[in-house]
């Protein structure tokens, strides 16, 4: 894996564990961005006569890697907007309630409780307890939660705070059951883990293509089950919009149509997909879960902790997890000697107390970074820098 470090534009004089946060992108990738972006100045007109087509040509093969098919997807340019598709164009209302987990990422939260505030009803983030024992408890605990009111669950697939892979099959389908609409933050998912948008069963699903799966900047998916597809309205309206019953075609262009925007990203999607193919990506994962599996328990050493899950079983992330740290430490402090003195860039959530660092292990990382990160943080425990 350490011959893949060449084929990325990281700064070589920083140590980069923060790809959960914005992803980083292949030269490869870089190089057909750059073509697109070039194509499109020398004849914009009929490279914007052209786009549609394209845009389809790429959404089959996104849906193909995704496990679904084309008129199930729509391209967005992150999962916070993804997101505010759903949140706000279900007609929820006083009485109504929407149950989530006390791990969900800070954005989205905010969007669920802008919109709880303007149309009268309750988001509930239900605590899920640690460590994790099973798949099965994690949904029983979860269901503590819901209540004959309960319109929607809103969960993500992998946690931004903690780095833990939840087990969504098991919740849609038992919502499906019991006539509960499931939304599912995949922002950390596709690229990280494989992915069967269909199998899943979520009602909408959305993911980022820039943070794991290689792509540029500003790619993401909606996924909607033909079902609900009706539901979702447009965030901006123009030219796409009908005073007529929606269909697949308006849900896409619903969700597509904001005028005039640079799509290069999206049409390099696929030399992403491209080049995890070719570089054995399933390989390149399961040696970035070992670096990101070592380095958890080094830490859980050092700091006398347990991480949230059974430390022996490391199933429940893939290429970033959460490690805990001395309870005495200052993670602003320490956040900062490691930038400053190592040159190694991090997260450190400080979720309900639990200190700790998430370490994300992307292919131009390998184990001499993981042993720096480790020798780094003692001697920024112990020595002060």
């Amino acid at each position: 894996m350490s011959s893949l470090r060449d084929l990325y534009l990281v700064d070589p004089t920083f140590t980069l564990f923060n790809n959960g946060s914005l992803g980083t992108v292949p030269r490869p990738v870089l190089d057909a961005l750059f073509a697109l972006e070039c194509e499109m100045e020398f004849h914009p007109g009929k490279f914007f006569g052209m786009l549609r087509g394209r845009m389809d040509e790429v959404r089959a093969q996104v849906a193909e890697y995704l496990g679904t098919t084309s008129g199930n997807l729509s391209f967005v340019v992150n999962a916070t907007t993804a997101l505010n598709f759903p949140i706000r164009s279900l007609q929820l209302g006083p009485g109504d309630e929407v149950l989530s987990t006390d791990h969900e990422y800070g954005a989205l939260n905010n969007a669920w409780r802008y919109m709880a505030k303007q149309r009268g009803f309750t988001y509930i983030n239900h605590p899920i307890r640690v460590p994790m024992t099973t798949r099965e408890a994690f949904v029983e605990n979860l269901w503590e939660g819901v209540t004959p009111r309960t319109k929607v669950i809103f969960l993500s697939h992998i946690t931004s705070p903690t780095a833990l892979i939840w087990p969504v099959e098991l919740v849609c389908a038992r919502a499906r059951r019991e006539g509960i609409l499931t939304i599912v933050d995949g922002a950390h998912a596709p690229g990280q883990i494989p992915l069967k948008l269909d199998e899943i069963g979520a009602d909408f699903y959305v993911g980022n293509l820039h943070k794991w799966a290689c792509a540029p900047k500003g790619t993401a998916i909606l996924y909607a089950r033909p079902e609900v597809q009706h539901v979702i309205e447009p965030l901006v309206i123009g030219w796409p919009w009908r005073d007529e019953p929606a269909d697949a075609k308006h849900y896409i262009d619903y969700v597509e149509g904001m005028g005039t925007r640079d799509l290069c990203g999206f049409l390099a999607v696929p030399a992403a997909l491209k080049f995890m193919r070719e570089h054995h990506w399933e390989e390149v994962r399961a040696e970035c879960h070992a670096l990101a599996a070592q380095a958890q328990r080094r830490l859980c050493e050092m700091s006398g902790r347990l991480p949230l899950h059974p430390i022996e079983d490391d199933s429940w992330f893939s290429q970033m997890c959460l490690a805990p740290l001395p309870d005495d430490a200052d993670i602003g402090q320490l956040s900062s000697r490691l930038y400053e003195c190592h040159r190694i860039e991090t997260a450190m959530p400080n979720w309900n107390g639990y200190k700790s660092i998430r370490i994300s292990v992307q292919a131009y990382l390998g184990q001499a970074d993981i042993d720096r990160l480790i020798d780094a943080i003692r001697q920024a425990i112990v020595a002060g820098c």
